[in-house]
């Protein structure tokens, strides 16, 4: 053994002399301490390397971020910074390339999905040519991020409120709700956009007000104890700095009307207000632009298109010619006078200036049961002092 053990320090070592040096030094730091060592200075024992001190320091959650206006909307933009400058998250972002704020839990099969970098300052983005239930699918697929899942999904800010049956149609809801039928804690932030009274400014107090909440919830999911089966659909008034402050809701039955309008393909007709939502100028004129080009297409199509005759065989064997007619309209939604509604539903609430909070399944609505735990859920969420909220100096 002695002659094998000389032959072994004989042998030359294949590795660098600095790199061993550096592993043994990560090593013995990573090591326990030996009874001899018990004895060295306090100082030496609290003193780590600069590879432990990497290695040790708490990896902050992820955050995915989504948003039904699109990824140049003003409310994804507030919240994005409002969470990279609240420091206790790492913000993801994958959004539509466009306003898609109507179109429920519409998915893109078999087409192709591009997904292109966008920059946000501190935080990682993409735009994709799907819809937000699309962006959600795809973050979550492992096929855009590095991560295996976020911790929380937050599908907003949106602009206009989803209240009641209008979380059937809105895309802002179904973004977080695929990311809870994926199993992620999700919640949906919309800002109730009115016109005339709202400001693009309301945005950022908006994501403000919410960023206890989104901490809260944080702190929760690490913690286990965020609620289970459900997402958070919060509203936000349509002027946050006068809020009365938070307000577990229940679900309304509240629906807009849908009018059908006849209209004519010759001209391009003005913009909907979609689902009573008061939009910007700049989204009305975009709209109007949409619908001249397409109204364009239209007449392009009807000059080069061939007058074609679906014909049948009469009863005396003569070829008879059908008159194939062809009509256009318009779904516009009305908003709804609100009477006699409890002061504890989704639309009353905002309309009273408080930030409603509604609890929602997959299925649209949250058992008796669950309230309770949600109602002292979000009473111990807005507790949270200034002290805890304010930035680290």
């Amino acid at each position: 053994m002695a002659a094998s053990s000389g032959d072994e320090s004989r042998r030359p070592n294949p590795l660098p002399s600095g790199l061993v040096s550096n592993l043994q030094s990560v090593l013995a730091a990573r090591r326990p301490p030996s009874p001899e060592d018990a004895g060295s200075t306090a100082a030496e024992a609290s003193a780590p390397t600069a590879e432990t001190a990497a290695d040790d320091a708490p990896a902050k959650p992820v955050v995915l971020l989504t948003c039904a206006g699109g990824i140049e909307s003003p409310g994804l933009a507030a919240l994005v910074d409002a969470l990279v400058k609240g420091g206790r998250c790492d913000v993801h972002v994958c959004a539509p390339e466009s306003d898609k704020p109507v179109c429920g839990h519409s998915i893109t099969i078999r087409e192709t999905v591009s997904a292109t970098s966008v920059h946000f300052t501190g935080a990682k983005a993409f735009e994709i040519s799907g819809t937000p239930v699309d962006s959600i699918s795809l973050a979550l697929s492992g096929r855009l991020f590095s991560w295996s899942a976020p911790a929380l999904v937050i599908s907003g800010i949106n602009t206009g409120p989803n209240c009641g049956y209008e979380m059937f149609h809105s895309s802002a809801i179904a973004a977080a709700r695929e990311a809870l039928m994926c199993g992620v804690p999700s919640i949906a932030i919309s800002l109730n956009w009115k016109k005339d009274e709202t400001k693009d400014n309301d945005f950022k107090d908006a994501a403000g007000l919410c960023l206890p909440l989104i901490h809260a919830a944080l702190a929760d999911i690490e913690k286990g104890t965020f609620l289970k089966g459900c997402l958070l659909n919060v509203g936000v008034p349509s002027s946050p700095a006068a809020n009365k402050g938070f307000k577990l809701t229940k679900q309304s039955i509240y629906s807009p009307a849908q009018s059908w309008q006849a209209v004519s393909t010759s001209r391009p007709q003005p913009a909907a207000h979609f689902m009573g939502m008061h939009q910007s100028l700049g989204i009305q004129l975009a709209q109007l632009g949409k619908d001249a080009s397409a109204a364009g297409a239209a007449r392009r199509g009807n000059t080069q298109r061939k007058t074609v005759e679906v014909e049948s065989v009469a009863a005396a064997g003569k070829q008879q010619a059908r008159e194939v007619v062809k009509k256009s309209f318009r779904a516009e939604f009305i908003e709804k006078l609100h009477k006699d509604l409890d002061d504890d539903i989704d639309v009353r609430a905002l309309e009273n200036g408080f930030i409603s909070v509604t609890p929602l399944n997959v299925h649209g609505h949250v058992e008796p049961e669950l309230e309770a735990p949600a109602s002292d859920w979000l009473s111990a969420a807005v507790a949270v002092s200034e002290e805890k909220e304010a930035p680290a100096t």
